[in-house]
């Protein structure tokens, strides 16, 4: 049983691991964890590969100066191996006297008292968690045995019991991690495949109007002089505009910013590099927003890029305003445009979404609440709102 006095301490080692949402953070903050509840010297966490080694194994305990001198990641053998491919808890007074212990390399720390954890989603072994070294309690005279007479310290059925319920938690945050992952990938993948539509619609056909422009300056050189000047400045303005499309798409591609810069910083940058690609104005207002989780920031920020998208190459806005305010306990992002409208019941009749099958995904996707105003001739407003302001 985990002592009373204990249950905060569990509580907040279980909530940091479901807080994180990429695997190696996730892997980090299991390996600390348990090296921390436990009380154990050295923790250590390895995420097996296909090929007999591991494909990830982060440490605890061990300085980077005294990882980089191990060597090459272990393999799965020994007791290793016995926890990943029999799923079986392991507990020894002394791991260097187990049948199974196979050595060390000359760089890796002394380690005796051994407790391990298969970490497992159902029948599939997810990794290896283990400890080392229990600790010895506060000033006993343990502590000041010699390495070479032993430990009396050791790790109790207790501290088994503590570890298997922390491998539960770990396997369901570590299978998150890895869902949340795969879909910032596919996500990232459409977006890459929108945008490089977008290219080839926007900026090739720039580029074809731009070629033509340079013949006919080419053969007005002689003939008609002042012509081909002003067929000139209609080139300087034609790549000016490509530049910007350009540099509008790699804006898109960089969701990353997000991570350096919050969503905020984000989303003023994104309106004032539209404002100066297109003829519509494109202006940005906040009010009382700061960080929100990444989840939220992400679908906030994939929204607003979306219906920008749509008002400037679909509505012929001449004005465009993206504003992000805090209403109590929500954050609500409005997207206003000035342009032709649309009939939402005549886009769904004809199969044409404008990317509002998307933009309803992501609302859904964070517990939010998407809404699309629209009438022909009266501009559209499309409105996110989000819980956690």
């Amino acid at each position: 049983m985990v002592p009373r006095s204990g249950l905060a301490a569990v509580s907040a080692a279980l909530l940091a691991m479901n807080r994180r949402l990429e695997v190696r953070d996730v892997l980090q903050t299991i390996v600390a964890s348990a090296r921390d509840l436990l009380d154990a010297e050295y923790a250590a966490l390895g995420v097996p590969d296909d090929h007999g080694g591991f494909a990830q194994f982060v440490v605890a305990g061990v300085s980077e100066e005294q990882w980089k001198a191990i060597g090459p990641l272990p393999r799965q053998h020994g007791i290793l191996a016995a926890m990943l491919h029999d799923a079986t808890p392991q507990r020894l007074a002394d791991v260097r006297k187990d049948p199974r212990f196979g050595g060390w390399p000359a760089a890796h720390p002394k380690m005796a008292d051994f407790l391990g954890m298969p970490i497992a989603d159902g029948e599939q072994v997810l990794g290896a968690l283990f400890l080392a070294n229990k600790r010895c309690a506060s000033g006993s005279q343990e502590q000041q045995r010699p390495a070479s007479r032993g430990r009396a310290c050791a790790f109790t059925e207790d501290d088994e019991e503590l570890l298997r319920l922390l491998a539960q938690h770990a396997a369901i945050a570590l299978t998150n991690a890895r869902l949340y992952e795969r879909s910032r990938e596919l996500t990232i993948a459409e977006e890459r495949t929108r945008i490089g539509h977008e290219l080839h619609d926007a900026v090739a056909q720039k580029l074809f109007s731009l070629r033509l422009t340079a013949q006919a300056a080419t053969a007005l050189v002689d003939r008609d002089p002042e012509r081909a000047k002003a067929e000139l400045h209609e080139v300087a303005r034609l790549s000016g505009e490509a530049a910007d499309e350009l540099r509008a798409a790699v804006v898109e591609l960089r969701p990353a910013a997000l991570d350096e810069d919050g969503l905020v910083a984000t989303l003023r940058t994104q309106a004032q590099v539209l404002d100066r690609a297109h003829s519509a104005e494109v202006d940005f207002l906040c009010e009382g927003v700061r960080a929100l989780p990444s989840a939220q920031e992400e679908a906030l920020l994939r929204v607003a890029q979306e219906a920008l998208h749509n008002a400037l190459r679909h509505a012929d806005a001449s004005h465009v305003r993206v504003a992000l305010v805090r209403h109590g306990p929500s954050v609500v992002l409005t997207v206003t445009d000035d342009g032709t409208g649309f009939d939402p019941g005549a886009v769904r009749s004809a199969g044409r979404h404008l990317g509002l099958v998307s933009m309803r995904d992501r609302a859904s996707g964070v517990g939010g609440t998407l809404t699309v105003q629209s009438e022909p001739g009266k501009g559209t407003v499309v409105e996110l709102e989000v819980p956690g302001g």
